[in-house]
């Protein structure tokens, strides 16, 4: 009626086994093997981590030295490579756009952020939809 005490069993699925702490005893030796076992494990991860943030620093100086040589060759495009804008802003051309626009074009204009992939572009393939080609289709205006 009741279930058995897990503890007194040694089953792969109870919170007791018996048989993994005497195999536990006989595969460490000591309290100092262990510990020296740890030390070397923390010692390696230590390592591990100084080569990735070496590798970081090599990257993040070759970035740094290659931005300051765009500044050097042109001063114009490394403003344009810096420059900081606000995705979601909309320009005056898109503002007198959006004014006579239909609620769905006004939905995938604020839905498009400017710069990245247009999310309607269909994808190429290599057979034809079932439903066939839409003609009438025309890619959003966007004024720039």
């Amino acid at each position: 009626m009741y279930p058995s005490n897990l503890r007194n069993r040694a089953t792969p699925t109870g919170g007791w086994r018996r048989d993994v702490g005497r195999a536990l005893q006989h595969a460490v030796p000591s309290v100092p093997a262990h510990e020296t076992i740890e030390r070397a494990w923390l010692l390696h991860k230590r390592h591990v981590r100084k080569q990735r943030d070496a590798e970081l620093a090599r990257k993040f100086e070759c970035m740094r030295q290659a931005m300051e040589e765009l500044a050097e060759a042109d001063p114009h495009l490394y403003y344009e490579a810096n420059k900081t804008e606000d995705l979601r802003e909309r320009s005056r051309a898109e503002a007198e756009v959006a004014v006579g626009m239909k609620a769905s074009e006004l939905k995938a204009l604020d839905a498009r952020i400017h710069g990245l992939f247009p999310r309607e572009m269909r994808i190429p393939t290599d057979t034809p939809s079932r439903n066939g080609w839409n003609y009438e289709w025309k890619p959003f205006p966007r004024p720039l």
